[in-house]
């Protein structure tokens, strides 16, 4: 059982993801339904198409957030707050929190390795990152769950063997990464609205949904970001909802095991 839940935990921070402050009202940005001309992938050069693509990812040192999700693995749901911290390439911390606050797990993630203390039932995992190939397969890594949380286009799809094409006034990327085949749609402004990655072999999907973005800090960003994972007979889906978000302010990653804490079976 110990095994189950932090197995479990571990998925979700890896598909993935601590405020006290008051929260403030996220102002609502309308996307564009026509490309201009900044945001246009028109050319018959692939490389000049990624340039534009990446010119308009988010650019970061570090972020926070605070969301609302609904969570449902193999059929059960929760309703818990993430409290996501992120210090851009090096390290992914989350609070995960029971309705009435109280934290129930704690997780750390970075480059090489993966930590969950699970508080409930005061019990630790501790893996190296590798420990999730078994949920997410080879091709994802640190990078790839940063990206997710705060929308942008996984680094490794925007490569000039991708095959762009534009869709009316959308932009469609398909691309194979070994032995991964993955999709992305991106809308007019070329911020990534579906991220699809697909392994038959392994049999592991994985389709992240972004939707009503919003701006913060000069930065557009989904806040709310919907994640359909499959692994085999696991099947786990997770609804973000941001309430907060904060980019560029100092933060703090307390994270430690208590001693009476047991590692899991």
């Amino acid at each position: 059982m110990r095994k189950n839940i932090l197995n479990s935990l571990a998925i979700i921070c890896t598909i993935a993801v601590l405020s006290a402050c008051k929260s403030k009202k996220l102002t609502q940005v309308a996307r564009p339904a026509t490309a201009d001309s900044s945001a246009t992938v028109k050319s018959n050069s692939v490389r000049e198409k990624i340039s534009a693509i990446r010119s308009k990812q988010v650019s970061f040192n570090t972020f926070t957030g605070k969301a609302k999700t609904k969570l449902d693995i193999n059929g059960k749901g929760n309703d818990v707050t993430l409290n996501i911290r992120i210090n851009r390439d090096q390290k992914i911390w989350i609070s995960i929190t029971a309705i009435a606050g109280i934290e129930v797990a704690r997780a750390q993630i970075t480059p090489d390795s993966i930590q969950v203390i699970n508080r409930l039932q005061s019990v630790y995992l501790k893996k190296p990152f590798s420990y999730i190939y078994q949920f997410a397969g080879r091709q994802v890594n640190f990078k790839t769950v940063q990206a997710l949380l705060i929308g942008n286009a996984i680094p490794e799809t925007l490569n000039e063997q991708a095959d762009i094409t534009v869709e009316g006034n959308n932009t469609v990327i398909n691309g194979t990464l070994q032995s991964v085949v993955y999709k992305l749609l991106l809308g007019a402004d070329l911020k990534v609205t579906q991220t699809n990655l697909t392994n038959q072999a392994a049999r592991q999907t994985l389709q992240v949904t972004n939707n009503v973005f919003i701006q913060e800090n000069g930065r557009i960003i989904p806040s709310q970001i919907d994640i359909q994972s499959t692994a085999g007979d696991k099947q786990i889906k997770a609804n973000l909802k941001y309430n907060t978000v904060e980019f560029d302010k100092p933060l703090e990653y307390p994270f430690s095991i208590p001693k009476s804490y047991e590692p899991a079976n």
